[in-house]
């Protein structure tokens, strides 16, 4: 299991096993970007492979640059494993007057082949 508590500059990242979802949550932008995400590559690698089915759901108001490789290097390993026939999938929430997080929710979407659904929300994180 994963669970790593947010900060000012980094996310909630928990593995909910019971449903099967990982969750990122909050700003993204912590001093050492690899050295935070470290961890959670290092639980993909080891438990990804044993997953039927995973689902990512993403609700980061803000991420800098090289929290967005990462993103992108996780969103790379559950395309990995969605073509090997696990169920995988990404649920990517952004408050509807956030245009640039809707736009890298976007270009995300662009980059891999798993069901990939954008949703906007209320700053209040109700469904727009």
């Amino acid at each position: 299991m994963i669970d790593i508590p947010p900060s000012p500059s980094s996310p909630r990242i928990f593995f909910a096993e019971a449903e099967q979802r990982l969750t990122i949550s909050g700003d993204s932008y912590p001093e050492n970007t690899f050295e935070f995400y470290q961890p959670v590559f290092s639980w993909l690698k080891e438990n990804l492979p044993a997953l039927s089915k995973i689902t990512m759901d993403v609700n980061i108001r803000y991420m800098n640059s090289s929290s967005t490789k990462c993103m992108l290097d996780i969103l790379d390993m559950l395309d990995d494993v969605a073509k090997k026939g696990c169920n995988a999938s990404v649920r990517w929430y952004y408050e509807v007057d956030n245009e640039r997080a809707r736009d890298i929710a976007d270009e995300f979407q662009e980059d891999v082949d798993l069901p990939f659904e954008i949703i906007a929300v209320e700053p209040s994180g109700t469904p727009a």
